[in-house]
């Protein structure tokens, strides 16, 4: 157990080192709160707007501006943070039940069950998934959950692919092959052994997921299938910043660095996690776990 502990003190005091990965942690935190808190510290509501104001440069009253209809740019990014974060974290959660599930069973049954679940996923590696979106939106029209399961369902192959060589490389591990002389049930080494085993690539391929999800669903809302007013994403902000990008450069100026400040920290924090994963421990520390506690 003090291993354990010692060796998640471990890795949490060097995530700490890493100021670029903790840079990216702090912005995140503090999009969160933004997002959650977005009704409280938005200066106008989503849905106001003064037809008569027209799109303003920014100043005191709107500080970053309105909109050719007179809303407040500065809520609309409050307000799109919420949509464009939930898009990334709820479809990112999709990506991971479907994938991790697809990876256990292939990687760990073997043989010609692993042979028929990859080719699946070779094959769909080569179908244009975006026309795919596009026609679920068409066909059952611009619903926002529907769009949540149509993007993770698109974002699962890779992580099958990793789960399932993580999981041929531990089944014949010692105590998977202990726990199957003793009789222990699939579902109970899926749940108790293997899994524990693979949160840490997970973990690193989820953060590395949720900016791709968001940039897709940036792509669609750009196409106009994505988030329908009166609700708003970054990507229809960016879309109608575009649209008027000559005359009011302010309304694409913003959302885009905004945007782009999002993608940046949550690559940073990926990838702190990414080298904490699969960097070993110095030769010091690893002489320092090897020597006995004073207790």
């Amino acid at each position: 157990m003090s291993n354990n502990s010692s060796l998640w003190s471990d890795a949490v005091s060097r995530l700490i080192k890493n100021k670029a990965a903790m840079v990216g942690a702090i912005i995140l935190f503090v999009l969160i709160l933004c997002a959650i808190f977005a009704p409280y510290i938005a200066p106008y509501s989503y849905s106001f707007q003064n037809l008569n104001l027209g799109a303003t440069p920014p100043s005191s009253e709107h500080l970053l501006g309105t909109d050719i209809l007179g809303r407040d740019l500065l809520s609309r990014i409050l307000y799109g943070a919420r949509i464009s974060l939930m898009v990334g974290f709820v479809a990112t959660g999709v990506a991971l039940v479907i994938g991790v599930s697809w990876g256990i069973v292939a990687g760990y049954f073997g043989g010609r069950i692993d042979s028929i679940m990859m080719r699946i996923v070779d094959v769909l590696y080569g179908l244009p998934f975006i026309i795919f979106i596009i026609l679920l939106m068409v066909i059952f029209g611009r619903n926002l959950w529907l769009l949540f399961g149509a993007i993770g369902a698109v974002e699962w192959l890779t992580m099958a692919r990793i789960v399932r060589g993580q999981v041929m490389s531990l089944k014949n591990q010692e105590f998977v092959l202990a726990a199957k002389a003793m009789g222990v049930s699939n579902l109970t080494m899926f749940r108790r052994h293997l899994l524990p085993n693979i949160l840490g690539p997970i973990a690193v391929y989820a953060t590395l997921t949720i900016p791709q999800v968001m940039l897709l669903e940036s792509f669609l809302s750009f196409l106009g299938l994505g988030i329908q007013p009166p609700m708003s994403s970054w990507g229809t902000l960016i879309k109608d910043g575009v649209e008027s990008m000559e005359e009011f450069s302010w309304l694409l100026i913003y959302p885009g660095i905004t945007f782009t400040i999002t993608l940046f920290a949550l690559n940073f924090f990926g990838d702190g996690l990414s080298c904490l994963l699969y960097t070993s421990p110095s030769p010091r520390d690893k002489r320092q776990s090897r020597m006995p506690s004073s207790a």
